[in-house]
């Protein structure tokens, strides 16, 4: 991504850096949502005027987008190391345990972007919806994957429906998030993580 400096329309120079100013507008979305960030909120979490705003990173929608695409990259990384793990089980613990060190990060808003964003509504609220939709649905995929592997590795049992075992966890998920956001403890969504694997079907 672009950096400090870097030239836009007719030569003049975008004296902000781009990484830092879509950090702080993933910051504003993530405590506040889609509809709740107003551009006024945007601009002066960035430190950049609002026609800088447009120039670099297109409208409010637009910027909405590549600051999901940084939340991915940056804060759901347990996502993708959860697929690593060796047993469904762990795979569920790592997925759950990872929201709740993102979900109360002390410097990060509690809650999940894609979660408080879903709800968005208005004339731009298809898009965002439908881009928190698909990538929800690529994570949810590549889960059922690794469910339908661990099943024919002997490691979930046979009479287990994947799909509907991947939607029991992403429902537990998003709750956390919901809970996290009205300001649920650690202590709390550990338990609701204790209580799920209790009930996490094994061989």
């Amino acid at each position: 991504m672009e950096d400090v400096l870097t030239s836009v329309a007719k030569g003049r120079p975008r004296e902000f850096c781009v990484d830092q100013a879509l950090a702080a507008a993933l910051g504003v979305f993530w405590s506040k949502g889609y509809e709740g960030a107003s551009m006024a909120d945007l601009t002066q979490a960035m430190g950049i005027t609002k026609p800088s705003l447009y120039a670099a990173f297109g409208n409010k929608e637009a910027l909405f987008h590549k600051a999901l695409e940084l939340y991915e990259t940056e804060k759901l990384e347990y996502t993708r190391e959860a697929l690593k793990q060796p047993t469904a089980r762990a795979v569920a613990e790592h997925f759950m345990r990872g929201a709740i060190d993102a979900q109360t990060s002390t410097c990060d808003p509690k809650g999940c972007l894609g979660v408080i964003s879903a709800t968005a509504c208005g004339a731009e609220a298809d898009s965002i919806k439908a881009d928190v939709i698909q990538r929800r649905a690529s994570s949810q995929a590549a889960l059922v994957e690794r469910f339908e592997r661990a099943k024919l590795d002997g490691d979930l049992p046979e009479h287990v429906d994947v799909g509907g075992l991947t939607s029991y966890l992403y429902a537990i998920l998003q709750g956390m998030a919901v809970q996290a956001g009205s300001g649920a403890t650690r202590a709390d969504l550990e338990s609701v993580v204790d209580t799920s694997l209790m009930m996490w079907p094994t061989r």
